[in-house]
């Protein structure tokens, strides 16, 4: 379905002012008719034809301005209202303003109703002026029908997925969006905002069973057949993107666009999450003692190299094993080393 931008003149305002002049000449008309005919029923004379047809005529007109009420329309920033017309669709109303349109054309939107985790709707504000509230008593559920324009957040519910490597993990992603395409949006699909979310949550599970929870050996996240260190921990800018494109392609027949897409949450499922730190914590310990070797290596080396040089002490070879030996644990140990004075000989 091609969108048809509502282009004719907006007229709000000229009509604002006939259809109270409208219900002004059909008021009176009314009332004088009701006099006219109550005095004729007292004194028993004839009805008067050409008073009986004013009577009629001043009905007929107030129900006809009561049925013009229905094709006042207000447009503010940012919105969009569909008009159907007998089921055909005639057109948008995108630009702001106070619109008069046929009063039988009806607002469609399916998803009016449709409320997810999502930043709010239009809808359920006062903005019809007193005279259509007052002819029009489902204006507040005309409001509803318009379609919002704004960029907005989609917040779905945490997934639970498995990895590339098959580690179950807890994910949720924060997707804004907007319309731009109303006809597609109502039309082509059945309704906008859960088709929406269902594509999001479809997106997000393609793309995360590409990648390992951490840099993993031996996993191509690109699809090229190199292995790379991409992971969803540590490549989360590019896993977004990636998740954005997804989406974007998906719901690209409905008319909307996919501004950006964010992960807020990611961790190991409960189940694993436990074993999974003790692996984390294992690391962590053997990347620091691995540090703390190297570096007491460095020290002895540069304690025998500065004793050597300076000429202070000459060790021989089951010396200098000792010395190492003692420094390495002084160095390596978890706890303070509790020193031993020799008085002795050396040898």
């Amino acid at each position: 379905m091609k969108e048809k931008i509502y282009t004719k003149k907006k007229l709000g305002i000229p009509m604002l002012i006939v259809v109270p002049l409208l219900f002004l000449v059909s008021s009176a008309g009314f009332a004088c008719g009701v006099i006219h005919m109550t005095d004729i029923d007292e004194t028993g004379a004839a009805v008067n034809p050409v008073l009986l047809a004013v009577f009629i005529a001043s009905l007929v007109l107030f129900v006809f301005s009561c049925i013009l009420c229905a094709g006042f329309k207000l447009i503010n920033p940012n919105e969009a209202l569909v008009l159907t017309l007998f089921g055909k669709y005639k057109g948008t109303l995108k630009d702001p303003g106070f619109y008069y349109v046929n009063p039988f054309c009806t607002a469609f939107n399916p998803a009016a109703g449709t409320k997810l985790r999502q930043s709010d709707d239009v809808g359920g504000k006062k903005e019809i002026s007193a005279l259509v509230s007052g002819s029009q008593p489902n204006a507040e559920a005309m409001a509803s029908k318009k379609i919002s324009l704004k960029i907005m957040t989609l917040s779905n519910n945490k997934q639970k997925i498995n990895d590339c490597l098959g580690n179950p993990v807890e994910i949720s992603i924060a997707v804004i969006w907007r319309v731009v395409d109303t006809a597609k949006a109502v039309f082509d699909v059945d309704n906008y905002k859960e088709y929406l979310s269902l594509q999001c949550d479809a997106a997000l599970r393609e793309i995360v069973r590409l990648y390992p929870y951490d840099v993993a050996q031996n996993v191509d996240t690109t699809g090229d057949g190199v292995a790379d260190e991409g992971s969803l921990r540590g490549s989360s800018e590019i896993v977004a993107g990636r998740i954005r494109d997804e989406i974007q392609k998906r719901v690209g027949e409905a008319g909307l666009e996919i501004v950006e897409a964010r992960i807020t949450y990611l961790a190991y499922a409960p189940e694993i999450a436990a074993a999974m730190l003790q692996r984390q914590q294992a690391s962590a310990v053997v990347d620091a003692r691995k540090l703390i070797v190297d570096g007491a290596v460095g020290m002895v080396q540069m304690a025998l190299e500065s004793l050597s040089e300076n000429k202070i002490v000459d060790l021989d070879d089951e010396r200098k094993a000792a010395m190492v030996s003692n420094l390495l644990v002084v160095l390596c140990g978890n706890h303070d080393a509790q020193p031993i004075v020799n008085s002795g000989s050396l040898y």
